[in-house]
Parts: structure tokens; C-alpha cells; sequence
């Protein structure tokens, strides 16, 4: 039986991702976490289990840690998962340098498996997206858009970056020298060779991404549609199961689909 505790408890993808969890007969619910003050704190979510505002105690009865909040709260997230010796499954988006540079810390001491998308097809979109790049030369513009729903903090979504290193990757270089700027602020004729970004926001939308490679007389596009927000929390379950057990590292999504 595989423990789970659930960061984020009272967010739409910690809800979706605690009734995964106790809808499997292997996994167990070891607790749910938000930040204090949150109103879900307090809520009844099992058997003798309420949305607790302390990371710790969860940490301690966890085999892993599946992490959806904010990278405010990353730092503290793999401090306890550290504390209590739990390996952690961190979802969340917008991270910065100084986060990954946190998470490769704690990957010498637990395992860490950190992951733009939790959804298989993602994951099979980059390894698509990263061949067709280094197939086709500069000549081939690539252009990554995305919609979510109107609740959206971070733009371009943390998959769309994904998606842009394994484009960035195909062409031998990091995404840092061929991202774009946007369009509308930069006037002129487009650089080739660059990566740009398109984000829409509206609805009620799980996530949509299009990667769009125009060359001269064609145009392949690359796309995944997540229908509902269920293969998330599904993937992630998924990938709770692959990591209790494994040797301290840092993981990727790829390596538990074989991808």
C-alpha cells in the first residue's frame, strides 16, 4: 500500500488527484495539506483525516508527497518531504532558477520528480516535438500556443515552456537564446531559427497546446488536448507509484513512461 499525502488538498487538481487516490485499491491517503488561512483547511477528507496547514506531520506519514500549489511554497514542501524522508512528486508551475536549483538540493537526499505535465501524451508530445525540430532546419519557424481556463496565473503555461526545451533541444540550443519575444513587442520581420509563444485564457478549459512548424508551402502541428483535468491526476498518481521506493534523484515523467 502506497501512502499519499497531497499538497494543495483543497485546489481543484488536490481534490481531483485525493479522489484518484482514494479510488485506488493500492494507494492510501496519508493526509492533505494547504496553506493557512485557506478555507478548505479544517474540511473532512477521509477517515479521521482533515486538510491539515502544516506540511510536516503529512511528510512523516507519506511515502510521497504529490505537490499542486504555488513556488512560494516549494521551499518548505521539500523541506518536510526531506524531514519525513518521503520522495515528492512536485506538479506545480512558474517555477524560477533559484526553485530548480532547490529541487536538484533536495534530489541528494530523496527522490524528486519534477513535471511541467503529469499526462502521458504530453510526454510523448515533447519526444515528437524534440525530433521533429532536429529533423527540420531553421528554415522552420515553431510556434507554441496554449489555452486554460480563466483562473491561469502563469503565462506561457509551465507545459508550453516544457514543450519549447524539447523544440530548443532539437535544435542544439537552450531555449534561453531562441525564445522570442512577443510578437506585438517586437515589430519586424521574425528571426529564424526563434521559438514563440501564443497564451489564451478563458472558460473552463484543462489545457490545450498547439506547436505549430511553418515552413515554406507546409505546415505540421504538432497538438495534445486535455479533456479533463482526471488525466492529471491520474498521471500523477501514476508517477506517486513509480517514485515510493526509488534511490534519492531527480526523475522525469519520460523515464516512467519509457519515453
Amino acid at each position: 500500500m502506497i501512502k499519499i499525502g497531497v499538497l494543495g488538498a483543497g485546489g481543484r487538481m488536490g481534490q481531483a488527484i485525493i479522489a484518484e487516490v482514494q479510488a485506488a485499491p493500492d494507494c492510501w491517503l496519508a493526509g492533505g495539506v494547504e496553506r493557512p488561512g485557506h478555507p478548505m483547511c479544517g474540511n473532512i477528507i477521509g477517515e479521521g483525516l482533515v486538510i491539515c496547514a502544516n506540511a510536516a506531520p503529512v511528510a512523516h506519514k507519506a511515502d510521497v508527497l504529490i505537490d499542486f500549489t504555488t513556488p512560494a511554497a516549494l521551499d518548505e514542501h521539500l523541506r518536510a518531504a526531506q524531514d519525513g524522508k518521503a520522495a515528492i512528486l512536485i506538479g506545480t508551475t512558474g517555477l524560477e532558477p533559484h526553485h530548480h536549483a532547490a529541487i536538484d538540493a533536495a534530489a541528494r537526499t530523496i527522490p524528486v520528480l519534477q513535471a511541467a505535465n503529469t499526462a502521458l501524451g504530453v510526454s510523448l508530445l515533447a519526444a515528437l516535438v524534440e525530433q521533429a525540430a532536429r529533423a527540420l532546419d531553421t528554415g522552420w519557424d515553431i510556434e507554441i500556443s496554449e489555452l486554460h481556463h480563466r483562473h491561469k496565473v502563469d503565462a506561457p503555461s509551465g507545459t508550453a515552456l516544457f514543450l519549447g526545451e524539447a523544440a530548443a533541444k532539437g535544435r542544439g540550443a537552450p531555449l534561453e537564446t531562441l525564445r522570442l519575444p512577443p510578437h506585438e513587442s517586437s515589430p519586424g520581420a521574425r528571426r529564424a531559427g526563434g521559438i514563440g509563444f501564443a497564451s489564451l485564457r478563458g472558460g473552463s478549459a484543462a489545457g490545450d497546446h498547439h506547436v505549430l512548424l511553418a515552413g515554406e508551402g507546409e505546415r505540421i502541428t504538432l497538438s495534445h488536448v486535455a479533456e479533463s483535468r482526471d488525466i492529471f491526476a491520474s498521471g500523477a498518481v501514476k508517477a506517486a507509484r513509480w517514485l515510493s521506493g526509488r534511490k534519492p534523484g531527480r526523475y522525469r515523467m519520460a523515464d516512467i513512461f519509457g519515453i
